[in-house]
């Protein structure tokens, strides 16, 4: 007869079980603060795209404080469209909101982000309502958004952070903040960059009466002429009649317009049914087009 096989002997088991593995922390994702970041950006794309269009956002109508207010010169910083600015901060927002997930130290990342986000609201709200005169639904609802997620930051502060530690943690932020608006406002007072301070009374009657009749400014993006013939308009120069001729790039075909003027040089001019090729200065476009302005005021 076969022999049975004895069961195989199990291992003795330690006299000390192992220790169980310390559950992994959960963190949470901030929702509230996540989706009005995401708002943000939904808003300022909005307002970027146009800009870059050339069309107006919707209930933003023709001379109205929200037309206004997108028209003024507050709303450009350095050649790009301040929305976009806006964009790029709700992003960066919403991608350290996103990390905190993980590293709660971010938490501080994000409160200079909204500090920041929140001096900038401010002080173009107070220019929109002080200066322009005017306010714009899409910027109050953006000043509005901002705040909101200052003030949760806030409320979210860390556990680790104890109350008193609030002194460590805003005296950067808020000399940042300071320094920025402080920075805004020399950059729009015209120490910078004068084509972004405040427009000449000459300058600017004499580019809308260019515009009123029916004078064409045509130039291309990449011409340096046409950079200098904005330049002598300096704040005044969005409000040239100015025809791009090169949309599509600088090998690109003319736009129609060009064509039918048979523009082959930058910049040309029509005035008063005048032609004329080049750099032309504010007083020779003011005798051209029969523009007539007060003694004090005339263009050196």
């Amino acid at each position: 007869m076969p022999k049975k096989r004895k069961p195989a002997e199990r291992p003795a088991r330690s006299a000390r079980a192992a220790p169980a593995a310390a559950p992994r922390a959960r963190h949470v994702l901030d929702l509230p603060l996540l989706l009005l970041a995401a708002a943000g950006i939904v808003l300022t794309a909005y307002l970027t795209l146009n800009v870059w269009f050339g069309t107006r956002p919707a209930f933003c109508s023709a001379d109205s404080g929200c037309d206004l207010v997108q028209a003024s010169r507050w709303s450009t910083l350095l050649g790009m469209p301040m929305a976009l600015w806006g964009m790029l901060t709700y992003a960066l927002l919403a991608r350290v909101l996103w990390r905190l997930r993980t590293r709660p130290s971010s938490w501080r990342l994000a409160f200079a982000l909204a500090c920041l986000g929140t001096a900038v609201s401010w002080f173009l709200t107070t220019v929109s309502v002080l200066e322009i005169e005017a306010t714009c639904g899409y910027c109050l609802a953006s000043f509005a958004i901002m705040n909101t997620m200052l003030v949760l930051l806030v409320l979210r502060r860390p556990a680790h952070l104890p109350q008193h530690a609030w002194s460590k943690v805003l005296p950067v932020p808020l000399a940042l903040s300071a320094a920025l608006v402080l920075g805004l406002q020399l950059h729009f007072s015209g120490v910078f960059d004068a084509a972004a301070g405040p427009e000449d009374p000459y300058l600017r009657e004499l580019a809308i009466h260019l515009d009123a009749s029916g004078a064409r400014f045509f130039g291309a993006y990449w011409c340096p002429a046409c950079m200098d013939q904005k330049k002598l308009f300096s704040a005044s120069a969005p409000r040239l009649p100015y025809v791009e001729c090169t949309p599509s790039g600088r090998n690109g075909p003319l736009s129609i317009a060009c064509q039918d003027n048979q523009v082959r040089d930058y910049p040309t001019w029509t005035v008063a049914g005048q032609r004329r090729t080049g750099v032309l200065q504010p007083g020779e476009l003011a005798r051209l087009s029969g523009f007539r302005a007060p003694p004090a005021k005339a263009a050196r």
